[in-house]
């Protein structure tokens, strides 16, 4: 399967969703704002020893990019990204993602944050500014391991699925080169991680009534190489009943059956056609995308034609 958004084509550039321009032009007036005014980072950045009071800071700090490649990364990653995700989503469950990832990314750095005070007792992890889309970027890739995992990156010569991984390790190995790593580096962390939980346990589909993604191919244990797999899948069921409540095998006893009758989403099958149907509907639209460019570019031509006659 090849999808034309990821592989190249004629309509890359094109077809860029509403409500993504709409949060492209937040993320950049939100840039203009703090090179403007530096002191309004106080208030919105995330800043663990200020956040009580200034508890709107977890929402804020997601949408506040203070460097120039920051914007213009967070910006273009928006806009390509949420072109593939948003149709197939639809545009209200994709705003719900980013709001949720987002806030719940920014609980989780600094709750992070203050352990690592307490820890240690500097006061830097208190008064560093954290901000940036980037937590909510780690999770659109981690959408799009779920959509259209086995879909190949002409360029890279890489599979959709390892997207989320190859950047947490390029992340943590730049870490070790770089200052003040821990204002990108925990949010994208747990930007994927939380989106992995939202996708995989909460995300609702209403119109076909399926509540998360039950699939093996979406295992945690699937963000990780084959031959740490069996070492994964067992920490990871640790986990899943500490903070999700529910473990595989009680899933299969509980989750699958109610009265004897299969819950909706519980089935793995069913949940491999909802990710086919989803790859299916995106390579239409971009085929219909192609089509349209081809028919203006016709039309340009014939017109170039009949102005030179």
């Amino acid at each position: 399967m090849s999808t034309p958004a990821l592989s190249g084509g004629t309509s890359f550039f094109t077809g860029f969703t509403r409500l993504c321009k709409g949060l492209a032009v937040v993320l950049v007036c939100g840039h203009i704002v703090v090179q403007i005014f530096p002191s309004a980072v106080t208030y919105l950045a995330l800043i663990p020893a200020r956040t009580i009071p200034f508890g709107w800071n977890l929402i804020t700090a997601g949408y506040v990019e203070q460097s120039v490649y920051g914007v213009v990364i967070s910006t273009v990653g928006l806009l390509f990204l949420g072109k593939l995700l948003e149709p197939i989503w639809g545009s209200k469950e994709f705003l719900k993602f980013i709001f949720i990832v987002n806030f719940l990314t920014s609980v989780c750095v600094f709750i992070t944050a203050i352990s690592f005070y307490y820890i240690t007792r500097q006061e830097n992890y208190l008064y560093m500014p954290i901000s940036g889309f980037h937590g909510v970027l780690s999770g659109f890739l981690v959408g799009v391991k779920q959509i259209v995992p086995d879909q190949e990156l002409t360029l890279l010569r890489v599979k959709v699925k390892w997207l989320p991984s190859l950047t947490l390790l390029l992340s943590i190995a730049i870490s070790f080169f770089v200052e003040d790593s821990g204002k990108y580096l925990p949010t994208l962390i747990f930007g994927t991680y939380v989106s992995w939980i939202y996708l995989r346990y909460w995300q609702t589909k209403q119109e076909m009534k399926l509540r998360g993604d039950p699939n093996d191919e979406f295992a945690f244990s699937t963000f990780f190489p084959e031959f740490l797999r069996p070492v994964i899948d067992p920490i990871a069921s640790i986990f899943d009943r500490m903070l999700c409540g529910r473990s595989e095998a009680a899933y299969e006893a509980e989750g699958q059956t109610l009265g004897g009758a299969p819950l909706p989403g519980s089935d793995p099958i069913e949940a491999s056609r909802r990710r086919e149907r989803g790859a299916r509907a995106l390579e239409e639209r971009l085929a219909a995308e192609r089509l349209a460019a081809v028919g203006r570019t016709d039309a340009e031509l014939k017109k170039d034609a009949a102005e030179n006659v």
